[in-house]
């Protein structure tokens, strides 16, 4: 049953649409051929949540940062290239003694910018990968017990070698449920490689990439995931799918509530970027692997015995989710006098 009809919602609808637009058709242009891709990243963004990448070198995870960054108008786009030896205040700042002026002052870390780049985060010690936890649930870091707000937008996307594991020191569960959600942008088709291979023959596209949004415009972005609509009987399928997830016999812990909170305002956003005021039981379904899958952790025999890759994983968790909570069939002959009822 859709609300009735509200002219200043529609209009914040419209504008987020249009910026929502203007960032995916801005980095397509250089990255080629990801296009679904772009999308769950955009999706994070819109719901203030952060993204992890595990993907091989070179399959444009670092242009995809600074793409994003460079379309919104005064951003500013900061790297970590993650090693053994990287120190929580490399990630933070710290506090410095300044001479000249004879009082201590704070220097900010590379965290503090809007779209960080974190190259290779489980190649850094756990007390380093820790020093992001706080950026990434409370917009903030705390240096010798004082607090700093970090810039808005603030949008992490951090990236994992699936292939080199020796000298790594893997996320534990609990970090791993603060990225709203894990992808991989894998290899392009020949097409696609040869479009990039030949698009940058005189230059990186990046050189000439404007900006085509401007901050307040992402924050818009963010504030009109609220408005989209959600029926209720796509959101109690939602809850059901993740609960799902608790009961399945290889799965050793399902996901938490914040995997229902995630899907159901990732189907939102999702709706938002393709320019609904609505979302769909295929946003769900869009959805469920990226947002819910790196939340849980499956039994060490099912791993073990039958060491499946991570493909198969997604298929079977999806598969037995589905099962256990069947794809809801909306009663239409009672919903549509409801609804026309409501909007008139």
């Amino acid at each position: 049953m859709f609300p009735a009809y509200d002219a200043a919602v529609e209009e914040r609808l419209e504008l987020a649409h249009s910026a929502a637009a203007r960032l995916r058709a801005n980095i397509e242009t250089v990255v080629i051929g990801k296009p679904d891709q772009i999308r769950l990243v955009l999706t994070a963004l819109a719901c203030r949540g952060h993204v992890l990448l595990e993907d091989v070198p070179g399959t444009a995870k670092t242009v995809l940062a600074r793409a994003l960054a460079g379309s919104i108008e005064g951003s500013v786009s900061t790297r970590i290239q993650c090693t053994p030896d990287l120190q929580p205040t490399d990630v933070t700042g710290l506090t410095v003694y300044d001479q000249r002026e004879r009082e201590f002052r704070f220097r900010a870390g590379p965290v503090f910018g809007n779209v960080l780049l974190v190259d290779e985060i489980n190649r850094a010690m756990p007390k380093t990968q820790s020093a992001l936890l706080e950026a990434m649930a409370e917009g903030q870091v705390t240096v010798d017990g004082v607090t700093h707000e970090l810039p808005s937008p603030f949008f992490l996307l951090a990236t994992e070698n699936p292939i080199e594991q020796e000298g790594t020191f893997p996320l534990p569960e609990a970090q791993l449920d603060r990225f709203f959600l894990r992808t991989a942008l894998g290899y392009p088709d020949l097409e696609q490689e040869l479009s990039i291979v030949e698009g940058q023959l005189g230059g990186h596209p990046l050189d000439d990439l404007k900006p085509v949004v401007a901050d307040t415009d992402v924050d818009a972005l963010q504030e009109a995931v609220e408005e989209v609509y959600v029926d209720p009987l796509l959101r109690r399928w939602t809850i059901e799918l993740v609960r799902a997830t608790r009961s399945l016999d290889f799965v050793e812990l399902g996901a938490s509530v914040r995997g229902s909170l995630a899907l159901e305002r990732a189907a939102r956003a999702l709706a938002l970027i393709e320019g609904r005021d609505h979302a769909e039981p295929e946003d769900v379904e869009r959805l469920f692997v990226p947002v819910v899958l790196h939340r849980l952790v499956l039994t060490p025999e099912y791993l073990a015995e039958d060491e499946p890759t991570a493909e198969e994983v997604a298929r079977r968790v999806w598969e037995a989710a589905l099962a256990a909570a069947p794809r809801p069939a909306p009663q239409w002959e009672t919903a549509r006098p409801a609804a026309a009822h409501e909007v008139s």
